[in-house]
């Protein structure tokens, strides 16, 4: 078996609410002996729709050895489920980026005179409870950005404007066919970096679509497939990596400068370095 990755259940947090077994569309879970299990590897697609579900926090996405997702199989489960089930695990798979699953999903509906109005209904609904309502791309270039929010009298706050210009911002979330990545400045920054740097969004982000995630504590060989998959698919004008100062900061640099030697591509690379005391070196 390969490694992919897939959902964990932390089985001391789990209450057994089986508020999770309705958001995970694919049939994955179900409540067995007061707690929720992963009943097959098969029926996980390991995208984490489900994750922010649990009120216990006992779900994550980890990456272990596991059965390949196989969602023709998945599909059995779905169409059970009916049209509106259908139609949110299409949405689901559309705005992952996951293509290949989508067309054998389609496929599927197909060969079976299943008649689902997808392209009619493609866009998730934002209170959908199995949607990934948190992963809905949008590409918010040429939209003005808004001041920051005045508090109380007497109280000072930032006045820029916003700079960010598409959703979602997280490399795990983002799909490699987002349209706004073509032609695109890429800033890659680590997640500390706004938080450190008081100028990030004037002097970092503007004009640019941003990637965000953290060498630490995610998996850095994935962040250089998903890099390589973006810089291929794309014309990616320019690309800039934002790190903390810290050493195990670094490995967002790697990872890019990897996927940048695979995709065989020559992208002209900037790397901004910020202290912990907020300065760009």
């Amino acid at each position: 078996m390969a490694k992919r990755k897939i959902i964990e259940i932390d089985e001391s947090k789990c209450n057994g609410c089986g508020a999770c077994v309705p958001n995970c569309p694919e049939g994955a879970f179900k409540v067995i002996d007061g707690k929720v299990r992963l009943i097959s590897d098969l029926f996980c697609d390991g995208l984490g729709a489900c994750v922010g579900h649990c009120p216990e926090g006992a779900l994550s996405v980890v990456e272990r050895e596991a059965v390949p997702y196989d969602e023709a199989k998945v599909m059995v489960n779905i169409v059970k489920a009916g049209k509106n089930t259908i139609i949110e695990h299409l949405n689901h798979l559309k705005s992952h980026g996951e293509k290949k699953f989508l067309r054998i999903a389609l496929d599927y509906l197909k060969a079976r005179n299943i008649k689902i109005d997808f392209e009619g209904e493609a866009e998730p609904a934002k209170t959908s409870a199995c949607g990934c309502p948190g992963a809905v791309m949008r590409d918010m270039r040429g939209e003005a950005g808004e001041d920051a929010c005045e508090g109380k009298a007497g109280e000072v706050h930032a006045t820029g404007k916003s700079q960010l210009r598409q959703w979602p911002v997280q490399i795990t979330l983002v799909p490699p066919s987002a349209p706004y990545f073509e032609g695109a400045d890429l800033l890659i920054a680590a997640d500390c970096v706004p938080f450190a740097y008081a100028k990030f969004h004037d002097d970092l982000l503007k004009g640019k679509v941003v990637l965000v995630g953290c060498p630490k504590l995610d998996d850095t060989e994935f962040y250089a497939e998903k890099f390589t998959e973006i810089f291929k698919e794309n014309n990616i004008k320019s690309v800039t990596v934002a790190r903390m100062e810290v050493p195990c900061c670094g490995g967002i640099v790697a990872a890019a400068k990897k996927a940048l030697s695979e995709s065989g591509k020559k992208i002209p690379f900037t790397e901004a370095v910020i202290g912990i005391k907020g300065n760009r070196t």
